[in-house]
């Protein structure tokens, strides 16, 4: 359960640092916005280290599916637009797919 933890800090951490950028680049923010989302990636990376997975790929890979989950809430309660019916589908087979690398058993490892 700590993985999850991890996961969805990492996820959050990794949405607002993008979206500093975001909001410099694409939304005409002060170049300013670039600061915090520096340091918002680096929580981010570390963050992503802490996902208990004895090999990096398949912690990136789990963290993925988290990643779509929340990019979508960030969606809806940052930016005000509601995630449709397509949106939540899409995300409950990533969660999926997320658990299921996470927490397979392993065999020959």
């Amino acid at each position: 359960m700590i993985s999850i933890g991890f996961a969805i800090a990492a996820a959050i951490a990794e949405i607002a640092g993008c979206f500093a950028f975001w909001a410099w680049l694409r939304l005409d923010r002060s170049a300013w916005w670039a600061a915090p989302g520096i340091v918002s990636l680096t929580v981010f990376a570390l963050l992503l280290t802490r996902i208990d997975a004895v090999f990096a790929g398949r912690a990136y890979a789990a963290y993925g599916g988290v990643y779509i989950a929340a990019s979508l809430a960030w969606l809806w309660l940052v930016e005000g637009m509601r995630p449709d019916r397509s949106d939540t589908v899409g995300a409950a087979v990533c969660l999926v797919g997320a658990a299921i690398i996470l927490q397979g058993r392993r065999f020959g490892i």
